[in-house]
């Protein structure tokens, strides 16, 4: 199901998290309610990691990931990536990109098969993208926009776009990604979807000023209502948990 939830006085809560099928980011510094949203709905199934990137709490804009891998900007430190490599389970490869469009979640949208990605993103980073993330790179724009990774939020069950997409736009991108694409928009009619929330299989959360109409819309989509955390993710965390204790 889609949960409303704010981060401090913010509906933006795609700004400060990242959530996919085998982790979730939160930024540092955040109030409480925040975390333990994310925390009561997700720990039984995977870790909630609280980081920064770059020395900024904007964690959800400037990385990319999936359940796969995490790709941050050059600018991140050491200690993050390392505190980022301790906390992700093993099977998540974390890496450093090169990349001029260094708030990577704006110019990135992807779930565990498919990236959508800025048409002038370095072939580098392309390749980066395909090797760490597992994933088929598209170059592509949505309704003009060349921001897919605001614009756009996928999970592997569907995608949500910018509301001024085409109705051909969206079959053709449906057809691209294999998942049904719908337009829509958080937060009382925000188009910048991504900063407005976040999902990934089984679960989504969007900043509280998102209408009971588009919380139906996201459930819809993302087949929210018939989903549950995966049995692979939940023993993946069991035996974490058992090598930790």
């Amino acid at each position: 199901m889609a949960l409303r939830v704010q981060f401090e006085n913010s509906n933006e809560i795609g700004v400060f998290s990242k959530l996919t099928n085998s982790y979730c980011l939160v930024g540092i510094g955040g109030s409480e309610n925040f975390y333990s949203a994310f925390e009561a709905e997700l720990s039984e199934a995977i870790p909630v990691v609280h980081a920064s990137v770059a020395g900024c709490r904007i964690v959800g804009r400037l990385c990319a990931g999936n359940r796969h891998g995490l790709v941050v900007p050059s600018a991140t430190t050491d200690s993050e990536l390392q505190h980022l490599r301790n906390s992700l389970p093993d099977s998540v490869t974390v890496r450093r990109a090169e990349e001029r469009l260094s708030a990577l979640g704006n110019v990135v949208s992807c779930n565990d098969y498919v990236a959508l990605v800025h048409p002038d993103l370095d072939r580098d980073t392309e390749e980066l993208l395909a090797d760490v993330l597992n994933v088929e790179v598209f170059r592509q724009t949505v309704a003009g926009n060349v921001l897919v990774g605001s614009y756009t939020v996928l999970s592997s069950n569907g995608g949500l776009v910018h509301p001024g997409t085409t109705a051909r736009d969206q079959d053709e991108l449906s057809s691209l990604l294999q998942v049904p694409i719908t337009a829509g928009t958080v937060n009382r009619g925000s188009d910048v979807l991504a900063a407005g929330m976040v999902v990934n299989d089984w679960c989504a959360f969007c900043g509280s000023d998102t209408t009971s109409t588009e919380v139906s819309v996201i459930e819809s989509i993302f087949k929210l209502n018939e989903a549950a955390p995966s049995s692979s993710a939940t023993a993946a965390r069991a035996s974490m948990i058992e090598s930790l204790s």
